[in-house]
């Protein structure tokens, strides 16, 4: 009998069925209009164009101006690539313009899809972003699809790291810009960073396009973005604990794999306090425990961590002495990503490499947060719809299944359990052997380096030729996938998520036709493609003959997704295909998550050595341990969210504050208000209200006043005056405050106080700001111990950073006041040497921010400074004495280090 549900469904449709059918129509008007397009001229082309975008300017919705934005779109994608966009590919973009995540499977033209969206949505001029995960896809893609939007009048630019300020900003002003999620949000917290609107990059988010949208916006959701600088070298603090790890026994700490935690035993604690005594690293008489101990423990469970929790060429490689992460996602390296709180450092002293310093946060950003700044997101990719919850929960992001253009006729087997990891493997190898025997092509899934590495040893001892595909041969991705199709090709990766090339049956012609044109310059291109398509029709055919692309998986992931990822890679557009998972009770998702019962089943079947247990239901058990997993990881990504939610308004607002004081001409307003807020702060303090004048702080309030106004006025004789009262002093406070501000800016002329204005302001919110993302970091690190108290730490942590936001406004205030109040040229040469000091300062702190989020390279130490003799005339209390040397030159003190490191470094 069926369900209610199931009952609707049957009548009214899923409603994913309904956004199909209401697509249907729009799709319909597309195709109508298809015969007036095609009698357009190329120029034709683009002066529809521009009358769509005046259409759009003038008011009309960009939905009634999309059947022939679409049109236009489509005939110039013919023109130019020669592609017909398919009906199931507009429909595809319409829901992307929409502000959908379309799930579309591998092989149907996600990268045409987006033009057609991104073309709509560029007609308003305010920039549309599409947002892919690697370098490569980005320059390819804004290279390929540049043409079609070349043909239509509209620009197209691209962003990757290193790029020239000029270069950038051009790439930026595009109508259509390709970029990376890591390069953008990058981009993002230079430009707050930054002290003129002239260098700023971004100058708005309206709509974003992101591909591979699981990837990036829920894989990578988990890490922030955070541009670092170098803090005290702590090198030897981390050899000397990494030497005390190796000595510990099994029994002195507890590995939780599933939370990825371990803690220390009390045997542990009291064997690890003896050690740490033998080695002097803890006194007599002190334990861990002690508050003196605090540094201690985190080196020491760093340490701990480092060596049970993380594994060489699974979580990282060490490359060119170097420790690079990899994505356990996608399999590629992270170069430039460090893991934080020392975690990193604690790594690299386990591999014997050199330990970078760690690092102190400038700023930083969650994805989450960041693509949340769009007026419009969409997304795409081939796999969504598990994570269809988290979509709509933190971005408000619908889920919509798009139909495959043909029917898929991949044959998906049910999974081989075996009870031994080696008799998996042996199975494996003999029915990659017997595919490779018929000529079909395998592509060999593995989760990790060391296992693809491992299947790439037993297949060269059978004699097997293959290719293998991981982080140490990422330069030749593109190359690897393209001939994973051909005929009897054997393949072996790790992870093929975002690969962004096609694996084609009987190899990709357009690498063929590049690989056949570098070898042979002279060839004539027409002759060579004629004969590679030839050559390459010929072999599919017997590809297809073998059955097409066969994915056997070493193992499950613990996202379905990246599963799922696998084995799209077969069947693409109605290619006939196979795919088979191989899993052994010794397999990481099986031992955590729910081996005992499958053991109990696997002996009681009485299953002999190679044989395995093959039924649906274990299809099922497992996907609902992976669904477990998903969802706790999805509590923890929601639980990181919240607390940086918390954050995030106070960036909104240290960010709004700056990009106002940028924007602003003439400051003299703010810092009036601000002056004038530190008096009203000042007699609050040293006059409370309600008190007579003989509970007054006279002489605490006279020593305040001089100190932070910068005026020495009697305000003792005031106080002391008959009927007076707080009001009367703090008007004679702002008169003789004012009239100190005003002989200022006659010294200095009205431009250059408003430039000395803007620089106080930005330089000292940009110090105040830094001090609070670590003050806010330690906070978060023992908040959680709260909730032994029976207080939820979220909340206190809500309440603490408000306060200490709070103090951080007040504090900027008196900054800002003290700093102009001293400010004193000496003389109209001095004077100006120091406007042009700070010019130079502000240009030269862009510099910084545009270099430190550009890899390991910028947190490499410095090399060590040579000292030099002193300036003439050099005074270490007075800046006008300094000269005006160069960001890079030595600085005049004579210590040896570069200027913007000594008395140039922005405080």
């Amino acid at each position: 009998m069926l369900g209610l549900g199931k009952i609707t469904k049957k009548v009214f449709g899923s409603p994913n069925d309904r956004k199909i059918k209401a697509a249907r129509p729009l799709i319909e008007k597309v195709n109508a209009l298809e015969p007036e397009f095609k009698a357009l001229s190329d120029e034709g082309i683009k002066a529809k164009t521009e009358e769509l975008a005046t259409r759009a300017l003038q008011g009309e919705s960009l939905d009634d101006l999309l059947p022939e934005a679409f049109a236009n779109c489509r005939e110039g994608a013919f023109r130019t690539l020669g592609l017909r966009a398919f009906d199931t590919q507009l429909m595809g973009a319409i829901f992307l313009h929409q502000g959908n995540v379309a799930e579309q499977k591998t092989g149907e033209g996600k990268t045409l899809t987006a033009t057609f969206a991104a073309y709509l949505n560029a007609l308003t001029h305010k920039g549309v972003h599409i947002v892919t995960v690697n370098e490569y896809l980005v320059k390819r893609d804004a290279e390929w699809m540049g043409k079609v939007f070349a043909s239509l009048g509209l620009t197209t630019g691209y962003i990757i790291p290193n790029m020239a300020d000029d270069a950038k900003r051009a790439a930026y002003d595009c109508d259509i810009t390709y970029a990376t999620n890591n390069e953008l949000g990058f981009d993002y917290l230079r430009d707050n960073m930054k002290s003129e609107l002239s260098q700023i990059f971004q100058k708005q988010h309206s709509f974003a396009i992101v591909d591979e949208v699981d990837s990036i916006l829920i894989d990578e959701a988990r890490t922030p973005l955070i541009i670092s600088g170098p803090s005290d070298d702590r090198s030897d603090m981390y050899l000397t604990i990494d030497a005390v790890i190796p000595v510990l026994q099994p029994d002195h700490y507890v590995v939780d794999e599933k939370t990825r935690n371990v803690t220390f035993t009390d045997d542990g604690t009291e064997f690890l306090e003896e050690q740490l005594r033998v080695r002097g690293l803890m006194e007599e008489g002190f334990t861990l425990y002690d508050p003196e101990s605090t540094s201690l423990v985190h080196h020491v469970n760093q340490g701990l961590r480092a060596h049970t929790l993380f594994e060489k060429d699974k979580d990282y490689i060490v490359r060119d002495g170097e420790v690079v992460l990899i994505d356990e996602f996608t399999g590629r390296m992270m170069t430039g990503r460090r893991l934080g709180d020392g975690l990193h450092q604690a790594i690299e002293a386990k591999e014997g490499v050199d330990i970078k310093p760690e690092n102190i946060t400038l700023a930083s950003v969650t994805f989450q947060n960041y693509f949340r700044l769009y007026d419009k997101l969409a997304g795409m990719t081939g796999t969504a719809l598990t994570e269809a919850d988290e979509f709509m929960e933190i971005y408000g992001l619908g889920v919509v299944e798009v139909p495959t253009n043909v029917a898929i006729a991949r044959i998906d087997e049910d999974d081989a359990v075996y009870r031994t990891a080696v008799e998996k493997y042996a199975a494996i190898i003999e029915k990659t052997k017997e595919a490779h025997g018929r000529g079909q092509p395998c592509l060999v899934g593995t989760t990790s380096i060391e296992k693809s590495e491992m299947l790439s040893k037993l297949l060269q001892a059978e004699g097997i030729p293959h290719n293998v595909l991981n982080a140490r041969q990422h330069e030749q991705e593109a190359q690897i996938v393209g001939d994973a199709g051909k005929l009897g090709a054997v393949t072996i990766a790790t992870n093929m998520a975002g690969r962004g090339t096609d694996i084609q049956l009987g190899g990709n012609v357009e690498l063929k036709v590049l690989e056949a044109l570098a070898a042979n310059p002279d060839a004539d291109p027409v002759d060579t493609r004629k004969r590679i398509e030839a050559e390459t029709a010929d072999e599919k055919k017997k590809v297809l003959e073998s059955g097409g692309l066969f994915v056997l998986a070493s193992e499950r992931h613990e996202s379905r997704r990246i599963d799922n990822q696998l084995r799209g890679r077969s069947g693409r557009q109605g290619d006939p295909g196979r795919s088979s998972f191989f899993l052994s009770l010794e397999d990481d998702l099986m031992r955590i998550f729910g081996s005992e019962k499958l053991e109990k089943v696997l002996t009681t079947l009485g299953l002999k050595e190679g044989e395995a247990i093959i039924h649906p239901w274990v299809n099922k058990s497992l996907e609902r341990a992976q669904a477990k997993v998903e969802g706790r990881n999805f509590d923890m990504r929601k639980q990181l969210l919240k607390f940086d939610d918390v954050m995030n308004e106070q960036r909104k607002v240290i960010f709004g504050q700056r990009r106002d004081i940028m924007e602003s001409q003439d400051l003299h307003e703010i810092t009036e208000d601000m002056r004038h807020q530190m008096i009203d702060d000042l007699i609050d303090q040293y006059m409370p209200p309600k008190t007579y004048a003989d509970q007054w702080d006279t002489q605490g309030f006279y020593a305040a006043v001089i100190e932070q106004l910068g005026v020495d006025v009697p305000v003792i004789a005031w106080c002391e005056e008959d009927g007076v009262d707080d009001e009367i002093i703090r008007e004679r406070l702002i008169e003789a405050t004012d009239q100190l501000m005003a002989a200022k800016t006659e010294k200095f002329g009205p431009e250059n106080m408003r430039n000395i204005e803007k620089h106080f302001l930005l330089q000292t919110i940009d110090a105040k700001w830094r001090d609070h993302l670590l003050t806010l970091e330690h906070l978060r690190s023992v908040v959680g111990f709260r909730g032994y108290a029976q207080r939820d730490p979220l909340n206190e942590y809500k309440n603490e950073s408000f306060q200490l936001f709070e103090g951080m406004l007040d504090s900027l205030r008196q900054d800002v006041t003290q700093r102009l109040s001293r400010v004193e040229p000496a003389s109209e040469a001095d004077q100006q040497r120091m406007i042009e000091q700070m010019l130079a300062q502000q240009k030269a702190a862009a510099e910084a921010v545009d270099n430190a989020a550009d890899g390991a390279e910028a947190n490499a130490p410095a090399p060590a400074p040579t000292a030099n003799a002193v300036a003439d005339g050099f005074d270490e209390t007075d800046p006008t004495t300094w000269g005006n040397p160069g960001r890079n030159d030595t600085c005049p003190c004579g210590s040896g280090e570069k200027f913007k490191h000594c008395h140039g470094r922005l405080t």
